[in-house]
């Protein structure tokens, strides 16, 4: 019998370990305060949608939420990641705890008119938000809080060069996960690990 309850404790044990292995990294370098560990967090910002309102930190209260920077005229890695977002977007659309959020980093030419455009001849119709804004605020939030890279040059495609990964963002406004758009593989992880993230936050 004490056999059998030590395999039997060893195999929860081993359940355990691996649940505790699916939890999703919080990304970034923490800060240590006394015995708090204080991860980066997505920082206050603002953005105009395609429908043309306002979206805020506070938009994506209780949410998670998967960020990307394109522009539409992009002739390069954009239309891949558009697709593989979609992809994404498709199997997830009719969960209202998970949005989507792409930001252009050509707002010059991605007006609010051609923002709503291109949702609607994607049939995209709600939870995902493609915002606009001033072009420095949205390279500065690239840069310091989704680990992305925008900026304008003139000898790259399109006249821009920009991060081709899909970011995916908690409740707790951590980066949990950096994907590949560009790659199908990355994104069926992604699908999956929006389930783990999901499962997460039904377990708190």
């Amino acid at each position: 019998m004490k056999k059998i309850a030590l395999i039997l404790l060893y195999s929860l044990l081993v359940i355990s370990c691996e649940k505790a292995q699916e939890k999703l990294p919080i990304l970034g370098n923490p800060i240590v305060k006394g015995n708090e560990t204080q991860y980066p967090r997505i920082k206050d910002f603002s953005f105009t949608n395609q429908d043309s309102l306002k979206i805020t930190n506070n938009t994506f209260d209780d949410k998670i939420y998967i960020a990307d920077f394109i522009f539409l005229s992009c002739p390069s890695i954009c239309p891949k990641m558009n697709t593989q977002l979609k992809k994404v977007y498709d199997v997830y659309k009719t969960n209202n705890e998970v949005l989507f959020l792409s930001h252009t980093i050509d707002p010059d030419h991605d007006t609010i008119p051609r923002l709503k455009a291109y949702t609607v001849d994607h049939d995209i119709k709600k939870n995902w938000h493609f915002v606009t804004g001033n072009r420095d605020s949205i390279y500065k939030i690239a840069t310091e809080s989704y680990f992305a890279t925008a900026y304008p040059d003139k000898n790259e495609p399109g006249g821009f060069v920009h991060s081709g990964g899909f970011l995916l963002i908690d409740k707790d406004r951590h980066v949990r996960g950096v994907y590949d758009g560009t790659n199908p593989k990355e994104t069926t992880r992604l699908i999956v690990d929006v389930k783990t993230l999901l499962e997460e936050s039904e377990a708190k």
